[in-house]
């Protein structure tokens, strides 16, 4: 059941003087990835096929993710009223594809595939709550918060058929480390890129990941603050079997904010520098 409902926002309370543009191209990107869902769903049905309860969870899970993409979507629609979802979403559909009928996890085993998902949640939790602490948008800020407290409690549901699952898989600490850093490793894989591309470029404009991922990461890198980062390093050190708090989990927090501060100042400088000029055609002999 949703905790909440598109309905039940207060759009009314929408406010244009408000809008931060560097925003904007955020959130449509945000709201093909999640209106998404329905595809992920099934790949975790295919994948737990026979766990009856898992399947029902996903379900769910998948309800409000989707309902996350359509009030980012509408929201993007009232930022930029020449904007079409509908239309971006069908964009990004139609060239980017989940297996929904894999008979395995691409994590090699349940407990992976649980991990992994716990990555995600926990990206995402940070994510809105990131978003919604900087944008003075009313709007955006309540469909941030309440998109961030979903999301936290995806992690909780997650989490838990992950310990379900750890007791008959028994996957060493180092196998869960490897597939909670591979999966944050794919933050800037095609998904978020493509999602950027569909959401913010014209049709004729031929796709490109690098360009596409530093504008994507080069904006939203910039609304992270350390809380953000100590908050989600606790997530990850509970989903691998850490103490969430503690000296080793202070010591990670701070490493991966330097990471976030260097690689912020990389993709704001590929922002800056002007595109690169097409290639000149061959001269005829």
């Amino acid at each position: 059941m949703k905790h909440w409902r598109i309905e039940e926002v207060s759009w009314d309370r929408f406010d244009p003087s408000r809008l931060d543009p560097e925003i904007i191209p955020l959130v449509k990107a945000a709201a093909m990835v999640e209106r998404n869902g329905d595809d992920y769903a099934l790949y975790l049905q295919s994948v737990f096929h026979d766990d009856p309860d898992f399947h029902q969870a996903a379900a769910h899970w998948a309800e409000e993710e989707v309902q996350h993409g359509d009030a980012l979507g509408k929201w993007a629609m009232l930022a930029d009223p020449s904007w079409d979802f509908e239309k971006a979403f069908a964009r990004y559909r139609d060239g980017y594809k989940i297996d929904v009928k894999a008979d395995a996890s691409i994590r090699g085993s349940r407990t992976g595939e649980l991990i992994a998902r716990c990555m995600v949640e926990t990206g995402t939790s940070s994510y809105y709550t990131a978003l919604g602490e900087a944008t003075e948008e009313p709007v955006l800020k309540e469909v941030c918060r309440l998109i961030a407290a979903d999301e936290y409690r995806h992690f909780k549901l997650f989490y838990d058929h992950m310990k379900r699952y750890l007791g008959r898989e028994k996957l060493s600490f180092l196998q869960r480390l490897r597939v909670a850093a591979g999966r944050i490793g794919e933050s800037e894989d095609d998904e978020l890129a493509f999602a950027f591309h569909c959401g913010n470029e014209a049709l004729g404009i031929p796709y490109d990941h690098d360009r596409c991922i530093a504008g994507y990461m080069g904006r939203a890198m910039a609304y992270y603050r350390f809380r953000h980062i100590e908050r989600g390093m606790g997530m990850v050190f509970k989903s691998v079997g850490l103490q969430p708090r503690g000296r080793m989990s202070a010591l990670a927090a701070r490493g991966a904010w330097k990471l976030l501060s260097w690689r912020r100042s990389r993709y704001k400088a590929a922002l800056a520098r002007p595109p690169a000029a097409p290639a000149a055609a061959p001269v005829a002999a």
